[in-house]
């Protein structure tokens, strides 16, 4: 079975940069892949989303920092945060939709104030 598997989460301080990567671990077809994430208290929430098409949608909170990119050819879907804020605080999660939807383990970002 394809696993989505992420990298590249940590501690940074506001204003710094992070990206993170989602690697599946095999070929698969999709119709979208995202980025979501998990506050502590908060619902999980869309952050953005790319279509195999190369459409990108945002969470308004995120627009203008953060940027969802993808190379088909290695199977890797990222996203470059810059200005980060203490509250992108969560635990950002891969998505891959297509026949079947899947999920990353998830991987820590700490913003620090």
């Amino acid at each position: 079975q394809v696993q989505l598997v992420e990298s590249g989460g940590g501690l940074v301080q506001a204003g710094g940069s992070l990206r993170l990567s989602c690697a599946a671990s095999g070929s698969i077809f999709f119709v979208a892949m995202g980025w979501y994430r998990r506050a502590p208290g908060k619902q999980r929430e869309l952050v953005a989303q790319i279509t195999s098409g190369g459409r990108t949608d945002y969470v308004d909170s995120v627009k203008g920092r953060f940027t969802i990119s993808s190379d088909n050819a290695k199977n890797t879907v990222y996203l470059q945060m810059n200005s980060l804020k203490p509250e992108d605080t969560a635990v950002y999660y891969c998505n891959a939709k297509g026949f079947s939807e899947l999920w990353g383990q998830g991987t820590q970002v700490t913003v620090s104030s």
